[in-house]
């Protein structure tokens, strides 16, 4: 699908110059509003729209009226409780200064947890092979600033739009130390709807031998997998399982230390 471009509905020049330069760096084409709708610009231009606008970034798929944009999400208050208690910091053994790669970075909040926890001398990479999901996500990591305390977290991830698998195979033995996947859910969590507006725009891809084989290659300490309960990944690719009472998702292991 075509994308473009846009900015709001009275631009200030600081706008109009950010959204051109938006333009260059995703090589799409910067299309003046003229006050249209969304839904009109659809309509007219046949392709999915981003807004430039003063405080954020949004991302209109085609047919869609909702915006995707960048917000911390769980991790809000995830990062408000005890962060060894996590599940995702508990069961993959993430210690401070560790490497950590989330192959399937999304709304990016389980990246933020990880990156408070594991501090400044930690490293944080997240894939998204949706460039236009990739883009607005990153630059909504560095600029947003209402919650303080996880500024810095969120600095230091570092985005990548690129197929995770892709990257995996660019990599080293032992280049992280935990290595997470989390694939769209085969069964749609209802209450998970941050994402609703650009499912069809996501990747959908399951787990595979191929993907398993090379994060396995590239982890030093634990491979972890986040899954639906009914998903028969975790005994299929050889995972411990985490069974998590009263909740949808369970969270595997593979470790190698």
């Amino acid at each position: 699908m075509k994308t473009i471009v846009t900015t709001a509905y009275r631009p200030t020049a600081k706008i109009l110059a950010e959204a051109e330069k938006i333009a260059v760096e995703l090589e799409i084409p910067f299309i003046v509003r003229n006050k249209r709708s969304v839904e009109r610009m659809h309509a007219d231009e046949q392709a999915d729209i981003l807004v430039a606008l003063n405080e954020r970034l949004e991302l209109y798929p085609m047919g869609k009226a909702e915006p995707f944009f960048f917000h911390p999400n769980s991790a809000a208050f995830r990062t408000k409780r005890p962060l060894a208690s996590d599940p995702l910091i508990e069961i993959s053994g993430l210690e401070e200064g560790d490497s950590f790669l989330d192959c399937t970075l999304g709304m990016a909040s389980d990246a933020i947890t990880v990156s408070q926890h594991v501090g400044p001398t930690g490293r944080i990479v997240g894939c998204e092979s949706n460039p236009n999901i990739a883009y607005v996500i990153g630059k909504g990591l560095q600029r947003y600033n209402s919650m303080p305390h996880l500024t810095a977290a969120m600095k230091r991830i570092q985005v990548r739009a690129v197929d995770s698998i892709a990257y995996l195979n660019t990599l080293d033995e032992d280049s992280f130390d935990v290595i997470y996947m989390d694939p769209m859910f085969t069964e749609e969590i209802k209450e998970a709807s941050n994402f609703s507006s650009i499912r069809s725009s996501a990747h959908r891809g399951q787990l595979t031998d191929e993907w398993m084989e090379a994060a396995k290659r590239a982890a030093r300490k634990a491979v972890v997998l986040k899954a639906h309960f009914r998903s028969q990944d975790f005994e299929k690719f050889g995972f411990t399982r985490r069974v998590r009472p009263n909740t949808k998702f369970h969270y595997g292991v593979i470790k190698f230390t």
